[in-house]
């Protein structure tokens, strides 16, 4: 199975590290964040990569060339301005009939085995990992008469789940490919069609989209807690 990386946006909220580099190749402990990505793939066993590129893509090539002699790695010019259902669709080519799918600012420990499994069970065309969301704020709790009884920093609302990406799909779902946007478009004609199922995580997700996400990155590897390297 190749595994396509999301890796062409312009990441305008990583300002202005994303004037110079793809927002993938924001470092953690010094690599970038799309090489830490690709080795918890490559730990699976899955090391044919297909890099969906765009803005800034001759870094992606500077990069990679002479490195990771034991993957396999394409780099697709995917368009500069193309959305994340087009850059997607442009990788066909390049995979079979069933590939991973993911964006490439965001690392967990999802069971990637097990997320292919339960694929492979269902016989849609498509599977999204998704996970509880989590409050980007702290909340107040407080009894009938108003006293503050607790403050929860951050806390897992477990009723909403959102799209943590890690998708797996059947090279198939093409032919249902209408739109250019994968969230708004793409997913929901698949939902529509009754082809579209989750693949539910409650373990460690967090994409880096500011460089405060890198720091609490970087804080997480130094202390030895870096929930997404499983061996």
């Amino acid at each position: 199975m190749e595994v396509v990386i999301l890796c062409g946006g312009k990441g305008t909220r990583a300002y202005p590290f994303t004037e110079y580099f793809p927002k993938p190749m924001m470092p953690i402990g010094g690599t970038p964040i799309l090489v830490h990505l690709m080795e918890s793939y490559a730990r699976r066993g899955w090391t044919r990569f297909v890099l969906a590129a765009g803005h800034r893509m001759e870094m992606l090539v500077d990069y990679f060339k002479g490195r990771f002699n034991d993957w396999h790695i394409d780099i697709v010019d995917t368009g500069a301005d193309s959305d994340t259902g087009e850059r997607i669709r442009r990788c066909a080519p390049y995979v079979g009939e069933l590939f991973h799918a993911t964006y490439g600012d965001g690392l967990g420990s999802v069971d990637l085995t097990s997320l292919v499994d339960y694929h492979k069970s269902h016989g849609g065309l498509a599977t999204v990992t998704t996970v509880p969301l989590r409050s980007q704020y702290g909340t107040v709790v407080f009894d009938d008469t108003g006293r503050v009884t607790e403050f929860r920093e951050k806390p897992i609302i477990s009723d909403h789940w959102i799209n943590a990406g890690f998708f797996v799909f059947s090279k198939q779902a093409f032919d249902h490919w209408d739109g250019q946007n994968l969230e708004s478009e793409i997913l929901p004609k698949l939902l529509a069609e009754k082809a579209l199922y989750s693949f539910r995580h409650d373990g460690f997700w967090k994409s880096m989209d500011t460089s405060r996400d890198q720091s609490e990155f970087e804080k997480l590897l130094a202390d030895g807690n870096a929930p997404w390297i499983i061996e």
